[in-house]
């Protein structure tokens, strides 16, 4: 259901239940969210990629095991507390860049995730939903967080309310996405722009996450204020003395994610 694998210090992650839309089991969830576990606190991984199997990035939750916790009365089986919130937390929060290569559908849960990474690149047939009112349900898995962030509040609103399908070319034109390539070429340009990622400043990569996350809660005295905290401990690392001092000489940096 998940493969995962770790090369030049990209951790790939690839959801993989292909014939079923790569939907979203519990079994699934929870070994997404171990994968993904894994990869924030493996010192050998500086970046993380996450994609799909088949046709679809992911069709969000798997509506047939759904359908049978509401008929043994079980509702939501708890799985937005247990798997879908620490998921999206755990994205959002490491200190590593994390880069969604969305090969085709992104629906419900899973346009969510998608939304939640720092970087999307889209396939030209990928198509994103925010399904949820469509079957009676409020968001989760952080949309209500990261849209509106993304798009602003009357765009989010209208996407959610609606659940209209966005394709790749409204995407890329509203700010889901980072770039939209042919089908062919979505997972090599992700994995270009991970790899890349990867071998940069990764210390400098999870302060401006932070920073980012902080400063859209909080007012301007207290980012201004936090900017300097994180600002100061970039200026001691390794990564900024060696960045410094290979502009001086008119060299290209090297980064040790230090």
């Amino acid at each position: 259901m998940i493969r995962y694998d770790v090369a030049d210090a990209v951790a790939t992650i690839t959801l993989d239940r292909p014939d079923a839309m790569n939907s979203l089991t519990a079994e699934t969830k929870q070994a997404l969210l171990d994968a993904l576990r894994g990869a924030a606190d493996d010192p050998a991984v500086r970046a993380v990629l996450l994609t799909g199997s088949g046709r679809a990035f992911c069709a969000g939750q798997d509506l047939r095991e759904h359908a049978a916790n509401l008929e043994a009365g079980h509702g939501l089986a708890d799985t937005v507390r247990a798997h879908y919130n620490p998921i999206v937390e755990l994205i959002t929060t490491m200190g590593k860049p994390v880069v969604a290569a969305v090969n085709g559908v992104a629906a419900g849960a899973g346009a969510s995730i998608a939304f939640a990474c720092d970087l999307r690149v889209a396939s030209e047939k990928a198509k994103f939903a925010l399904a949820f009112a469509g079957i009676g349900l409020a968001p989760d898995s952080g949309a209500s967080w990261t849209l509106q962030r993304l798009v602003g509040r009357g765009r989010a609103a209208e996407l959610m309310l609606l659940g209209e399908p966005v394709d790749a070319a409204r995407a890329l034109e509203l700010g889901l996405v980072t770039r939209v390539v042919p089908p062919d070429d979505v997972l090599k340009t992700a994995r270009e722009l991970a790899g890349a990622l990867a071998q940069g400043p990764t210390v400098a990569y999870a302060a401006t996450k932070r920073a980012l996350a902080y400063a859209a809660t909080h007012a301007l005295p207290d980012s201004l204020a936090l900017e300097a905290d994180l600002q100061d401990a970039c200026a001691a690392s390794q990564d900024h003395r060696n960045a410094t001092r290979a502009f001086v000489a008119k060299e290209r940096p090297t980064f040790e994610g230090r």
